[in-house]
């Protein structure tokens, strides 16, 4: 390949609107030693590139070709890590951030970010497989550490992770509970081997306490709720959940949220009243249709109030620790990177255990798979 050859890319120069993404043609990229040259024959759609056109992801220069992944063939691989026609695919390590990633014809990453693999499946399939498949992984493995004979519940599991995750968690002797918002899904679970399929319309929980009497609640709320102004905090209504969970003598993970989608008013509003930037969008995305807010995450204000509220909890809930066995752990968004939040020292979600048991539930929705628990 010549040294003037071009390809066709999705080019964004700025944050903006749809229209921002145009496609251009630009220098086809000549691999450095320890990278990699890929060919792209599919990549997947991810909301990280929705934040990084809205100018909300961090570490991002412009202009910058989207991607966070792609599949594709070698080209070159100046280091011999892979040989020329070899199928691969790419994801993550800052592709399409901190450089160009998979929206284009080529694509030049390092080779730590590739993984070889043979298949004869059509490209338009194998393009989907990277990321929905490392987050169904990794949900079930680095976040869940599922074993043999545990018992898992998937919400949205007619999705294509939650597909997969019902797949994995089958292949490890995981008894898998999984929803559907329609009736005539539900064979579609039972084709990937789900155990018991439900259909989700909003209520399931005595359905799932009927079948597994010792089960896992998976609670909201926001932020603002606890937090009501600088270093002052209300653990009243955390107590009262705890306290109406015991009751029913269940385990639960509590995620507290800064955003959630269809959700509004979590941000404290001494925060936005102090000049925290906050970016409305709306999305008609099937069941979270409606106003979504994102703060900005690198705002100094807010990742002081995010810190001393770690502490605060902490502090704050050392009471509830002599009725409850209470463990703390705190997760960001996968576009966010936050030392505080995620470096705790407990690696475990914030968890009230009640009453023993073997259910594991992981949340298959869009604030990130990478562990359950107190989450912006």
């Amino acid at each position: 390949m010549g040294d003037d050859a071009v390809m066709r890319a999705v080019v964004l120069d700025a944050p903006g609107p749809p229209e921002a993404l145009r496609i251009q043609e630009l220098p086809t990229p000549a691999p450095e030693l320890g990278w990699v040259l890929i060919e792209v024959k599919a990549f997947g759609l991810n909301r990280s590139e929705l934040h990084t056109r809205l100018g909300l992801a961090e570490g991002v220069t412009f202009p910058r070709v989207p991607g966070i992944e792609a599949t594709g063939v070698v080209v070159e691989a100046p280091g011999g890590e892979f040989a020329a026609g070899q199928q691969v695919v790419a994801m993550m390590g800052g592709m399409g951030r901190q450089f160009d990633g998979g929206y284009a014809e080529y694509t030049c990453v390092p080779a730590a970010n590739v993984i070889p693999f043979r298949s004869e499946l059509a490209w338009s399939t194998l393009g989907a497989v990277p990321e929905m498949l490392q987050t169904a992984y990794g949900s079930l493995d680095v976040g869940l550490d599922l074993q043999a004979g545990q018992t898992l519940l998937i919400r949205g599991g007619t999705s294509s992770v939650g597909m997969v995750a019902a797949v994995l968690a089958k292949s490890r002797g995981a008894t898998v509970l999984s929803t559907t918002r329609r009736a005539d899904r539900l064979d579609a679970l039972r084709a990937v081997g789900v155990d018991h399929p439900l259909v989700d319309d909003g209520e399931i929980e005595a359905e799932v306490r009927d079948r597994f009497p010792h089960s896992m609640e998976f609670n909201y709320l926001p932020l603002s709720a606890l937090v009501t102004g600088p270093d002052r905090y209300d653990w009243a209504p955390l107590e009262r959940l705890l306290d109406s969970i015991a009751g029913r003598g269940h385990q639960a993970v509590v995620r507290v949220y800064l955003e959630y989608p269809g959700k509004t008013g979590a941000i404290p509003p001494f925060l936005v009243d102090g000049g925290l930037k906050v970016h409305r969008y709306r999305t008609e995305e099937s069941g979270r249709a409606g106003e979504h807010q994102t703060p900005d995450y690198a705002d100094p204000k807010l990742r002081a109030v995010l810190s001393r509220y770690i502490a605060g909890l902490a502090g704050g809930m050392s009471t509830v620790s002599i009725r409850y066995t209470v463990a703390f752990a705190v997760c960001t968004p996968p576009h966010i990177t936050f030392a505080p939040l995620t470096s705790m020292s407990s690696p475990a979600p914030v968890t009230v255990r009640v009453a023993p048991s073997t259910v594991l539930w992981v949340p298959l929705t869009w604030s990130g798979l990478s562990r359950p628990g107190t989450t912006w």
